[in-house]
């Protein structure tokens, strides 16, 4: 076992900080007219949706935000508000760029800029918030978590990830990105 259910996040924030550093460098590339393969831009999507907001993100909104205000942190006006209020922007950003793509792929060459800038309001949107769980709310977590807390966090983790993306997607999904780091 882990022995945090907090590190297991953390660790899943690399691998996303990751993702966002293939998306930055492919949008820089599209938008000074280079060729990019749009399968970056639908593997990073999928990535995006099923990793990082259905896997990684229901981790947290189902499992470690309600343990953690059962524990005392509150949600409204403290740090659980202001983390699901930025995972709702951050989908908002999401269904747009994936709009966005759509249309690139079907030929409209002049939605480059809101691809553009809808990934890197994504981008800096999701950097600052892994910053603010890994610094703020994640150690203020551990304050509040046991060893048999993260024991179960952990469970009931893995339950989420088979039920949400399904059976070893996940580490797939990690392969994918080095895989797109090596190529991109």
């Amino acid at each position: 076992m882990k022995s945090s259910a907090l590190e297991v996040l953390k660790n899943e924030h690399r691998v996303i900080e990751k993702a966002l550093k293939i998306l930055e460098r492919a949008i820089n590339k599209l938008e000074k007219n280079n060729e990019v393969s749009l399968k970056i831009f639908d593997d990073l999507i999928d990535f995006i949706k099923f990793f990082a907001d259905k896997c990684h993100h229901g981790k947290e909104e189902n499992v470690l935000f309600p343990t953690l205000e059962a524990k005392g942190i509150p949600k409204e006006g403290g740090p659980i508000g202001v983390m699901l209020a930025e995972h709702e922007e951050g989908r908002g950003y999401v269904k747009a760029l994936s709009e966005f793509i759509q249309q690139y792929h079907n030929g409209d060459k002049t939605v480059v800029n809101e691809i553009v800038t809808n990934a890197l309001n994504y981008i800096n949107l999701l950097l600052q918030h892994i910053q603010k769980e890994d610094n703020i709310l994640y150690p203020m977590g551990e304050e509040f978590l046991n060893e048999e807390d993260h024991k179960e966090l952990i469970e009931r983790f893995e339950k989420i990830e088979e039920e949400r993306i399904g059976p070893r997607k996940h580490e797939e999904y990690i392969k994918l990105i080095e895989k797109l780091e090596k190529e991109f």
